[in-house]
């Protein structure tokens, strides 16, 4: 890993609260001496500390609280649960956790999704990758977890939502790799799934995820190119956009790097559904990821080298500057010149109130799908390069 990571935009589906804000909760959280709830049972540093089971089972899961797949049956797939933060009832958020331990020895990866609680597709790639893998022809190890952020999950929402200290709905992917002592439920629960399940059990790792409720994307990824490692796993999708940035550092996918492990994030469509055409790129890219690393045997699928590819390193946001009905005049994947129309809007009359333009040569990689917009809200979003970015660029949400 580089000791220098490139400066880039803050922003994981384009759009990030601001840098104060987080900086600021980063530093409560550092400070704090009030929460001191869930200590360790083990130390997560501690290699010895091995697999934890609560004694508890549920749909006739065993339930963990640390795992090392090491410690797993080799030539099978285990199917556990993992025992998250503790909820005001003193009961616990479980998440699912999927192993597919080979007959033989070899490197570990970990697929994540459910980070958002309103990213089916990214679910359903990370299903179909492990419904494929049979353990008795596998080397090494795939752990996959699904539901990360449970509480998400099972309104099919975005965030977190949280009321122990005031009603609010957190991001969190706005809060790895965690803190299993802080204020707030979502970062104890991130620490927890990182120190205890993630981190210890990945060679490398990739972090699913699709745009937002309301926002359309197209298929890109996320990721670092300059980091070899990264850039030869991307490369083995045939996925038509990257962008390349390192993003905030408080997404899971940079967590994971921040810690030494090689990862970037796939972005898979619109939030709330299944896009079965593109879901299927990516399962055959992670697949091809999987060959890379030795993992599973076979012949590759198609690559990156079998389709174009437009590597972009910033994203230009078109915000509505009035209420109405927006319509498109260009699609997903379009190229776009300083100048071009791309949206234009209608009051409740059918008069044309406003007219939007690309201010940036590059393509089309995300499109407001709810029809109705009042100003504020980005419409549209562009790939494009960009030689001037330096550092941290926040963007509206």
């Amino acid at each position: 890993m580089p000791e220098e990571r490139k400066g880039g935009l803050a922003r994981r589906d384009f759009m990030i609260a601001s840098l104060a804000t987080v900086g600021a909760s980063v530093a409560l959280a550092a400070g704090s001496k009030e929460a001191t709830a869930q200590e360790p049972v083990a130390s997560p540093t501690d290699p010895a500390s091995g697999t934890i089971y609560t004694g508890d089972v549920i749909d006739g899961k065993k339930v963990i609280s640390a795992l090392d797949v090491n410690d797993l049956e080799p030539g099978k797939k285990h199917l556990l649960y993992f025992q998250g933060v503790e909820m005001p009832t003193g009961q616990h958020w479980y998440v699912s956790v999927t192993v597919a331990k080979g007959a033989k020895a070899g490197k570990r990866g970990v697929l994540t999704s459910g980070v958002h609680g309103d990213e089916m597709s990214s679910i359903h790639t990370v299903q179909t990758v492990m419904n494929q893998l049979d353990p008795a022809e596998m080397s090494g190890a795939v752990m996959a977890v699904t539901d990360v952020s449970r509480p998400a999950l099972e309104s099919m929402q975005r965030r977190w939502p949280n009321s122990g200290r005031g009603i609010d709905l957190i991001d969190m992917n706005r809060v790895w790799p965690g803190n299993e002592n802080d204020v707030t439920a979502t970062s104890r629960h991130a620490g927890l799934l990182f120190n205890r399940l993630l981190r210890p059990n990945a060679d490398f790792a990739i972090d699913f995820h699709t745009g937002t409720t309301g926002f359309e994307v197209t298929a890109f990824n996320i990721a670092e190119m300059d980091v070899p490692e990264i850039k030869a796993m991307v490369e083995l999708y045939p996925v038509g956009q990257i962008f390349d940035n390192p993003t905030y550092p408080s997404v899971l996918h940079n967590a994971f790097i921040a810690a030494g492990i090689p990862s970037f994030c796939p972005e898979i469509g619109a939030a709330r559904h299944l896009d079965l055409e593109m879901i299927a790129l990516f399962v055959e890219g992670t697949m091809n990821v999987l060959k890379h690393h030795g993992i599973v045997t076979g012949p590759m699928g198609r690559a990156g080298k079998d389709v174009t590819v437009f590597v972009g390193n910033s994203s230009f946001p078109i915000l509505a500057t009035a209420g109405g009905l927006v319509e498109h005049l260009v699609k997903l994947n379009d190229k776009v010149e300083p100048g071009q129309r791309v949206a234009i809007q209608r009051n409740s009359f059918g008069e044309v109130v406003a007219e939007y333009t690309s201010g940036v040569a590059g393509e089309i990689t995300g499109q407001r799908s709810d029809a109705m917009s009042e100003p504020g809200n980005p419409l549209v979003f562009i790939l494009f390069v960009d030689a001037t970015t330096k550092g941290a660029v926040t963007y509206p949400e």
